[in-house]
């Protein structure tokens, strides 16, 4: 489907020639006389690009380009006079107009102009696209009071300048915490960068964060921007900042402190304006007792703290956590989606999860590539996962022989229990206790047939 430019101008012979040339390298062209149809047109179909005239009646391009900045904001508006004036080329440009032409109108020019316009407008939808799929990809699911309560405490930090201090365990979800307040921050369009303080080392960190000069040690073969400056008017994360050396603790202090800092080997101040928010998996007031972490420092961070709970702690967010990896999963690696049935959720909820969500999001992508079948069942779950589970009460069912040596006659005795109690509620119709199982009746016969479970009269 070609793309649309609307053409505004009180002259007929611009429109008609315009457009022939325009139709002509195969876009779809629509006019419009004056300012207020131009207007109703572009509210009833936005265009690509709008081809707009200065000198019309009321009201004139300036004031349509006005009306239609506030309308359609990232609208691609092209001016065009034959009376122009620097003053004016310069006002337009500051309403938001991409460029301006000069009557008599060069075709040549306005069919580059248009490419390149055009080629503006592509990018900045795909700009827009690929914004929305990180903002959906850094998100906190889950609907549990902990997470609720932490979205809160997000959308109020966002706006503020204020330094931010974030505790939680590994695996919580640190620095999608971090992304989300710099992108509620008016701070969203500049950068937000990240550093790992205990994945450099000590001898390489402070040349990471306040760069160095040429010269300032071997192998400095030219000037080089640190984190710092390169976050400038953005937001710079310090993740496990409690691993950072006493010495870099102290410039990282001065800089809160001053904003201001020297390069390795430098001489001159570099004036920085970031906002940091920092991170740890350690408790931070225990790190200043062992003398390990800067008790000043700590305070200067410490501004807005914020924690994330672990995955444990939240248990209520694993199904949609479920539902949101194996989607994410589907279309990122062309997986057939399953569904984990409730049993299988049951003990995943029961789990203790050390590793947090970013341990569930790694087994969501395991049993997705190794099960087969379209439902994933509690013995489809890694044997870590099942082992060591508290009993859902304090004790064993009775059965016959006594309770079962190891966890795996366990399991079957119960499957065995579990699949006769429903063959039984559905008169040993097969169809039907496979579809209240949740699984496939090829699965369920196999199972049946593993666990000795004969149909009554040898069917």
């Amino acid at each position: 489907m070609s793309e649309t430019i609307l053409i505004v101008d009180d002259e007929p012979s611009i429109l008609s020639t315009l457009s022939g040339v325009l139709m002509d390298e195969g876009y779809t062209v629509v006019t419009a006389e004056h300012g207020a149809a131009a207007i109703r047109q572009v509210q009833s179909q936005p265009p690509a690009l709008v081809l707009l005239d200065i000198w019309m009646p009321e009201p004139d391009g300036i004031e349509t380009l006005k009306r239609l900045k506030v309308l359609f904001p990232e609208l691609v508006v092209v001016m065009m006079s034959g009376h122009g004036s620097i003053e004016t080329a310069v006002k337009a440009i500051k309403l938001g107009a991409y460029d301006y032409i000069e009557k008599p109108i060069s075709l040549q020019k306005v069919i580059l102009m248009v490419k390149h316009a055009l080629t503006e407008f592509r990018l900045r939808q795909e700009n827009r696209t690929l914004k929305r799929l990180v903002e959906k990809k850094n998100e906190m699911i889950g609907g549990s009071p902990a997470i609720l309560r932490l979205r809160d405490q997000i959308q109020m930090a966002g706006p503020a300048p204020s330094r931010v201090l974030i505790s939680g365990e590994n695996g919580t979800g640190k620095e999608l915490v971090a992304r989300a307040i710099h992108s509620h921050s008016p701070r969203r369009a500049q950068p937000f960068l990240e550093i790992n303080c205990a994945a450099i080392p000590e001898n390489l960190i402070e040349s990471e964060l306040f760069g160095y000069e040429r010269g300032a040690f071997t192998g400095a073969n030219h000037q080089k921007k640190g984190q710092f400056e390169l976050a400038d008017g953005g937001t710079l994360f310090l993740d496990e900042i409690a691993d950072m050396a006493l010495a870099t603790q102290s410039k990282v202090l001065r800089v809160l402190q001053e904003q201001e800092y020297y390069r390795v080997g430098g001489s001159e101040r570099v004036k920085v304006d970031v906002r940091v928010i920092a991170a740890s998996n350690k408790n931070l007031a225990e790190e200043i007792k062992k003398g390990t972490f800067r008790e000043d420092l700590y305070y200067r961070l410490n501004v807005i703290p914020l924690h994330v709970p672990p995955l444990r702690e939240r248990a209520e967010d694993i199904p949609v956590l479920l539902e949101y990896f194996t989607k994410e999963l589907s279309q990122e690696q062309g997986i057939k989606p399953k569904r984990f049935s409730p049993e299988a959720i049951a003990v995943l909820k029961r789990y203790h999860w050390p590793g947090n969500v970013r341990e569930l999001k790694n087994i969501v992508e395991r049993l997705m590539i190794m099960v087969a079948s379209p439902v994933i069942l509690p013995q489809d779950l890694p044997e870590f996962v099942t082992e060591g589970l508290p009993p859902e009460d304090n004790s064993f069912p009775p059965v016959e022989g006594g309770a079962p040596g190891s966890l795996k006659e366990a399991r079957n005795v119960f499957e065995k229990k579990y699949i006769l109690a429903k063959l039984q509620e559905n008169n040993w119709n097969v169809n039907q206790t496979a579809e209240a199982l949740q699984i496939e009746r090829t699965y369920l016969y196999r199972k049946m047939k593993f666990l000795g479970i004969e149909a009554p009269g040898g069917e």
